[in-house]
C-alpha cells in the first residue's frame, strides 16, 4: 500500500480526498466562489451522525461586516417545505386531521368549482393542480402578502390548471394553503405549531418560522444578489412573509438535528417518516420523484429552496448514513450541484 493511501485509511473522520487533499480542504476548493469578500454559506456533512465537515464562507451581513458562521441563520426558502409537510404529518397522526381530507373542510371559502376535489394528499404532492399565487399578485405589488392573502387570492379562482391528481405541477400555493389547515387542525398559530411540535422538541432553539414585528432571527443571514457588477441586498421581496412554503430562518448547527430525526421516532414514527418520502408522483423532471416535502432522486432525499437573495440545499442519503447541507445568502450560483459533488467525496 501507499504511504498516501495508508495515510487517508488511518485518517481522521474528514478523510482524504484526490490530489493528496483532505475532504476538508477538497470542500474549500469546491465551495471557493463563496469564499471571500462577498455573501457567503454555510457547509455541513454529516456521516454517520456525526458532522465530519463544518465550514463557513464570505459574509451573512455584508454591510455590518458579519462574517458567516455555522450558527448563521439564512432563509431556507422552498427547504421549508418539509416542516408544513411535517407538521401536517403530527396533526395526522394525532387524529386531528386526515390525509384524504377534502381542502374545502378545512377552507370552506375556496370556489367549490375549482377545489372540491382537492385532498391534503394533493397539496403535500403539488398535484392540485390549484392557480399560482404569484400569478394573481398586482406586478406592482410592493406590501407582502402571507398565508392568509394567498387564500383570499384563491378565493377568485374557480379554476385549476388540471384535475386534481391529474398530474404535477410545482405549488407554493398548496403549501401556503398547507399552513392554514395546520392552524384550523391545530387551533394555533403554524409559527407556534412548528416551534412547539417541531423546534423545541428537537433542541431547534435558534430555528424560526419568521414573522416581522412577532419574532427575530438570531445571527441573521441577509440575502443579496449580483446587480450591475455589486452584490445588493435584496433579503425580502413581496412574497417572503408567506411561511407554509418559505418562511423559516435555521442554520447548519440546528439543521444537524432536523437530520438525526430522519432516522428515529423522536418526531415521527416509522410510518409517518414512510409516508413522507415515499414517491407519490412524478414530477416534470422524469429524474425526480416527490413525496411530502421531500424531492427523491434515486438513493436520494433532497430539496432545494431559492428564494430572492438565498440559495440552500439539503441532500440526503439516507441507506448510507449521509447528508450534505449547503446554506447561502446569495442568488448565485445554483448549490445542488456543489452539493452532490461534496457527497462523491464520501461516496467513493
Amino acid at each position: 500500500m501507499r504511504l498516501a493511501a495508508l495515510l487517508c485509511a488511518l485518517a481522521l473522520p474528514i478523510g482524504c480526498a484526490t490530489g493528496g487533499k483532505t475532504v476538508q480542504e477538497s470542500v474549500d476548493a469546491l465551495m471557493r466562489d463563496y469564499a471571500g469578500d462577498g455573501p457567503g454559506a454555510s457547509v455541513l456533512v454529516i456521516q454517520d451522525g456525526k458532522p465530519v465537515v463544518e465550514r463557513a464562507y464570505g459574509f451573512a451581513d455584508l454591510e455590518a461586516r458579519t462574517p458567516a458562521t455555522p450558527r448563521s441563520n439564512y432563509r431556507l426558502a422552498s427547504v421549508s417545505k418539509q416542516f408544513t409537510a411535517t407538521a401536517v404529518l403530527l396533526l395526522a397522526r394525532d387524529g386531528k386531521l386526515g390525509l384524504d381530507d377534502p381542502v374545502r373542510k378545512w377552507l370552506p371559502s375556496l370556489p367549490a368549482k375549482a377545489a372540491d376535489a382537492i385532498t391534503i394528499k394533493h397539496l403535500l404532492t403539488h398535484t392540485s393542480g390549484l392557480i399560482d399565487y404569484e400569478d394573481l399578485m398586482a406586478e406592482d405589488a410592493t406590501e407582502q402578502v402571507h398565508d392568509a392573502d394567498v387564500l383570499r387570492l384563491l378565493e377568485t379562482q374557480d379554476r385549476t390548471y388540471f384535475a386534481p391528481g391529474a398530474d404535477y405541477r410545482y405549488s407554493n400555493s398548496g403549501y401556503a394553503l398547507l399552513a392554514l389547515i395546520v392552524e384550523k387542525a391545530s387551533g394555533k398559530r403554524y409559527a407556534d405549531v412548528l416551534r412547539e411540535r417541531i423546534f423545541l422538541p428537537l433542541g431547534m432553539d435558534r430555528t424560526v418560522a419568521y414573522e416581522k414585528g412577532i419574532s427575530e432571527v438570531a445571527d441573521r443571514a441577509y440575502g443579496y444578489s449580483l446587480i450591475d457588477g455589486r452584490w445588493r441586498r435584496t433579503d425580502q421581496s413581496s412574497t417572503s412573509a408567506v411561511l407554509g412554503d418559505g418562511g423559516i430562518y435555521s442554520s447548519i448547527d440546528d439543521l444537524a438535528k432536523w437530520d438525526a430525526a430522519q432516522y428515529d421516532d423522536r418526531l415521527l414514527d416509522a410510518q409517518s417518516r414512510k409516508l413522507a418520502t415515499t414517491p407519490w408522483t412524478k414530477t416534470d423532471d422524469p429524474a425526480i420523484e416527490y413525496g411530502y416535502g421531500w424531492r427523491i432522486t434515486g438513493e436520494t432525499l433532497w430539496h432545494s429552496g431559492e428564494t430572492i437573495g438565498f440559495r440552500n440545499v439539503i441532500v440526503r442519503y439516507p441507506q448510507r448514513r449521509l447528508t450534505v447541507m449547503v446554506l447561502t445568502n446569495r442568488d448565485d450560483p445554483e448549490p445542488y450541484r456543489t452539493a452532490l459533488r461534496i457527497a462523491e467525496l464520501f461516496l467513493r
